[in-house]
């Protein structure tokens, strides 16, 4: 158990700012951690206005993350940050996060991981060379019931996968919003700043980590084809894939931001050689089972009448059963768990397994590679053949 607070330093995330609002939310929802120090903008305006309105001490609110993880650095071991959230777009995770490992911080990175792969494998070497920490925070496997799923499947009563549907539809792109002032929109369909998928590097790595973070099987090969449909965007907006998974498991991800009217639809459906269940995370509090041979199961967070309720549920469950718990809860459950296990490490303990559950850099690699793998499978020209009539 931790001895005291963990100190947390952020970078990006100031005022107006979507992600680092959440990110400091869910940081600060045990009392287990507090934010010291923060180079919350490129612009010194902002940052030093954001720092004061998040109660940050001047001389801790730094205008640059260089000069933020140099003057930690050089603090006492009793006052310095403990690890650095990095918040801003994904061209700026790499160095910051390198930068970081460096100079001894531990790391929570928001996704993509990365810019490239490469970059991915570089910072798996630095924090290997390190010993110190990276939580990636693929949010969604924070929610209670994706952990209870991930534990049904792992036990095998639903027998061999066979089928893994996943699918994340938004329609908050149907219109080319990047043109008319929204600030989200702009980065994230900018090539330069978010990469070489729009899409599905945003919503559709959420996707495939959350398929092989249930399954507990790896993707092997996909078939991808990736649209744009709001003309004069430049990068995807819409896409689909057909997958296979090892052991022969094959399965579907789709994932589209121009599903005009849908809000945060992500949901996935696991099927066996015995039954399936799906789990949707607009209802997060709900797993549904379906049995080949008996009634479906329904299994709600937070009861206490069922065998299935596993301890990596119990463990993230925060309030009584019927009580929502939804996406902020989900995030707290990621820092939670980080913060559990840094303590524990600190203090020469052995954290428990329930806490060493959150994604890190392997999940980071993976999900780069997802990015590389559907852009060049939907870029082939050798896996189609016209639909012809004779």
């Amino acid at each position: 158990m931790s001895k005291r607070k963990l100190r947390m330093g952020m970078v990006g995330g100031g005022k107006d700012a979507f992600i680092g609002a959440i990110h400091r939310i869910a940081a600060n929802m045990d009392g287990l951690i507090e934010l010291v120090c923060g180079a919350l903008s490129i612009h010194e305006d902002v940052a030093k206005e954001s720092g004061k309105m998040l109660f940050l001490p001047e001389d801790r609110t730094y205008t640059s993350y260089e000069q933020m993880i140099a003057a930690e650095a050089k603090m006492p071991a009793d006052k310095r940050m403990d690890f650095v959230t990095i918040v801003t777009p994904n061209f700026a995770h790499f160095a910051p996060a390198m930068l970081a490992l460096d100079n001894g911080f531990n790391v929570v990175i928001e996704k993509p991981v990365t810019f490239t792969l490469d970059e991915a494998k570089q910072l798996k070497k630095k924090v290997e060379e390190t010993g110190l920490m990276l939580l990636l925070t693929h949010t969604y496997s924070g929610y209670p019931m994706v952990k209870e799923a991930k534990q049904i499947v792992k036990s095998g009563v639903l027998g061999k996968v066979r089928k893994i549907y996943v699918e994340y539809h938004q329609g908050w792109l149907s219109k080319l919003s990047e043109r008319e002032g929204n600030a989200q929109a702009a980065w994230r369909t900018d090539p330069k700043k978010s990469g070489k998928s729009g899409c599905m590097g945003d919503i559709g790595t959420h996707a495939a980590h959350l398929a092989e973070y249930i399954s507990g099987l790896k993707i092997t090969q996909m078939c991808a084809s990736l649209n744009t449909v709001v003309e004069g965007r430049l990068l995807d907006d819409d896409g689909a894939i057909l997958l296979r998974f090892e052991g022969n498991a094959t399965g579907t991800l789709s994932a589209s931001q121009v599903a005009a009217g849908e809000e945060n639809a992500l949901k996935i459906r696991v099927y066996g050689e015995n039954g399936g269940l799906e789990w949707a995370q607009q209802e997060p509090n709900t797993l549904t089972l379906r049995w080949i041979d008996k009634p479906a199961q329904t299994i709600r967070a937070g009861s206490n009448y069922t065998s299935w309720e596993s301890t990596y549920a119990t463990h993230n469950c925060r309030t009584p059963g019927g009580h929502p718990e939804g996406y902020l809860e989900a995030f707290g459950n990621l820092y939670r768990n980080l913060a559990l296990t840094l303590s524990a490490k600190l203090n020469n303990e052995e954290p428990h397994k329930e806490w060493l559950d959150f994604p890190g850099i392997d999940d980071g690699i993976r999900g780069m590679a997802f990015i590389d793998n559907v852009v060049a499978s939907s870029q082939s020209d050798k896996k189609w053949t016209d639909y012809v009539i004779n």
